[in-house]
């Protein structure tokens, strides 16, 4: 589903999809990085509750300088590209092998939106949390410049899984009904893939953006004896209401839209070339 190449088998689809995931997160993490540190700067560390995006990025860059903003990529930039690649080919393995009946059933009033999507989307989402928790524990905080603890790797798992499933269901859904409605555009070589990705990706973040906050709050410390709920309660009393729970959308946005658009295109360009090389041939 998210190339437009002609299929092989599931296994093949699978590995295919493992390798040029890799390259999808390790483009994410390369152009995003920064934009990710401003966000949870301003949603986790003392210091940053009531800075701006931009005084939070002048602040970062006064006091540690360009280094600062990468703070902390090193788990997430060999980590991205497991978690991402993981999360494409169980969604392509899944997505390829419900090429049945069953799986190409449309859902009602979903224009169109076929059952093996979202079943392929919440594997692949699940998949991921699965990987992806222990390194966004690492990775906030040293963000928030705190130190980890191997005991403590999965902590927040729960609000993590939520979030992702949430997130990488959704941003499937788009990708799909981008391609199926708007499919001149996505054969473009590089508009198409990364208008298609950008605008998915970042749609999908700004649903779950309170999961993401929690996630930053629960994985930094921040009031540890609570529940996720109380937590969110307390954010909504004392950080402006409701809206407090999007607190960091801004560089999140901006972070969600360019690193997804350039990783969905490189992903493709790498797709075209597994065609090429006839990797893809039985």
């Amino acid at each position: 589903m998210t190339h437009n190449e002609e299929r092989a088998h599931w296994v093949k689809e699978g590995m295919i999809g493992l390798g040029v995931g890799v390259l999808y997160g390790t483009t994410s993490v390369c152009v995003g990085h920064p934009f990710d540190t401003i966000k949870t700067k301003m949603q986790a560390q003392s210091g940053f509750e009531k800075a701006g995006m931009f005084k939070a990025f002048s602040k970062t860059l006064r006091t540690q300088g360009i280094i600062g903003l990468y703070r902390g990529c090193i788990p997430p930039l060999w980590g991205s590209g497991i978690f991402r690649s993981t999360q494409f080919a169980v969604f392509e393995a899944v997505y390829t092998m419900m090429d049945t009946s069953f799986g190409r059933s449309e859902i009602p009033g979903t224009f169109g939106l076929q059952t093996r999507v979202v079943l392929a989307g919440c594997c692949g989402s699940t998949a991921r949390a699965i990987i992806e928790c222990p390194l966004e524990y690492a990775k906030v905080r040293r963000q928030t410049n705190q130190t980890w603890k191997f005991r403590s790797l999965y902590t927040g798992f729960g609000v993590t899984w939520c979030r992702t499933m949430g997130l990488m269901t959704t941003y499937f859904i788009l990708v799909d009904t981008g391609r199926r409605h708007f499919a001149e555009h996505f054969q473009r070589p590089f508009l198409g893939p990364f208008l298609t990705s950008g605008i998915a990706a970042t749609l999908a973040w700004w649903l779950v953006w309170p999961l993401e906050y929690m996630k930053s709050q629960v994985q930094t410390g921040y009031g540890k004896e609570m529940s996720t709920l109380q937590r969110m309660r307390l954010v909504i009393r004392e950080r402006g209401g409701f809206f407090g729970l999007y607190r960091g959308l801004g560089p999140g946005t901006i972070r969600s839209f360019l690193s997804n658009g350039c990783s969905m295109v490189v992903m493709s360009w790498a797709q075209r070339k597994v065609s090429e090389m006839g990797l893809r041939d039985n």
